[in-house]
């Protein structure tokens, strides 16, 4: 056998392995995917959606949990989009090549990479006892704002270097300053990319637990947060304690598997609305 053939069979050897490893992987999935169906398709209502949780969280709904998670969500994502799309600009558009602005990225970039839980510990220690803002909902938001900053700042820094050299060329020919390129070529061009970044630190945020734990997640609240400075209550976290924690192990596991189906299809949810408002933008972008 020549060295042709060789190559030959190694590439079809190596085509079939990596077929096989990606059907494994979907048949995991749907394995996953199926038991959770099964175990929680029949909980899920629209009064199990709006009501919230009764009798020690043995039965009722999940409506204040959902709540409290489109709360952290909106907390966190108020601090991170405008820090990280402002740092990621910086870094695409001001910063130097020199050896602080190259710190300060593998910094960043080593963020994403550190357990949730210390970023828990970090918020305990920052924004409830430091800062005294306490155990509350504000303190949970920043915690899963610094989560997400690292990769809201790459993905940013990434679409604002993607954008071509040619439009801003063009911009400052018709005698624009670098402002007015930046808010009206610039930004308008990476709009899609930083999108879907959002929409993946999303996804994150809403399916975090540990950060919450220590910084304003409540074991049980009978009502929504109505200020920054109440506990919260988190679908993440109720999961949890429904796993965990409850009065009656047994009976709430239904409840816990409507919840696990509820935030992942809200997880999916979110990344499908990324997928199709990046599409849109792009679309809008070629004309």
């Amino acid at each position: 056998m020549n060295r042709t053939q060789v190559r030959k069979v190694s590439d079809k050897a190596m085509t079939v392995l990596f077929y096989l490893s990606a059907l494994s992987l979907l048949l995991f999935i749907c394995g996953v995917a199926a038991f959770l169906i099964r175990r929680g398709w029949n909980i899920l209502s629209f009064d199990f959606i709006t009501e919230p949780p009764k009798d020690g969280m043995t039965s009722g709904g999940i409506s204040t949990p959902l709540i409290g998670t489109l709360e952290l969500i909106a907390v966190s994502m108020a601090a991170a989009i405008p820090i990280g799309v402002a740092t990621g600009l910086y870094f695409a558009e001001y910063a130097g090549d020199n050896g602080m602005t190259k710190v300060l990225r593998l910094s960043i970039r080593s963020l994403a990479g550190v357990p949730s839980v210390i970023f828990g510990l970090f918020g305990l220690s920052m924004f409830v006892i430091f800062m005294k803002f306490g155990s509350c909902l504000l303190s949970a938001g920043l915690t899963l704002a610094c989560l997400s900053l690292p990769l809201i700042v790459t993905v940013s820094e990434q679409a604002f270097l993607a954008v071509p050299k040619d439009y801003r060329e063009a911009s400052y020919a018709l005698g624009a300053t670098k402002a007015q390129t930046i808010f009206k070529v610039v930004f308008p061009s990476a709009a899609s990319t930083i999108i879907t970044g959002v929409i993946l630190a999303i996804g994150r945020v809403a399916g975090e637990t540990a950060p919450i734990m220590f910084t304003g997640a409540a074991y049980f609240a009978p009502n929504v947060a109505k200020s920054v400075f109440d506990q919260v209550m988190a679908l993440p976290y109720h999961i949890y304690v429904l796993a965990t924690s409850s009065t009656d192990i047994e009976a709430a596991q239904p409840i816990q598997y409507g919840a696990i189906l509820v935030l992942i299809g809200f997880v999916l949810g979110t990344s499908a609305v990324g997928i199709v408002a990046r599409a849109k933008l792009s679309s809008v972008d070629r004309r």
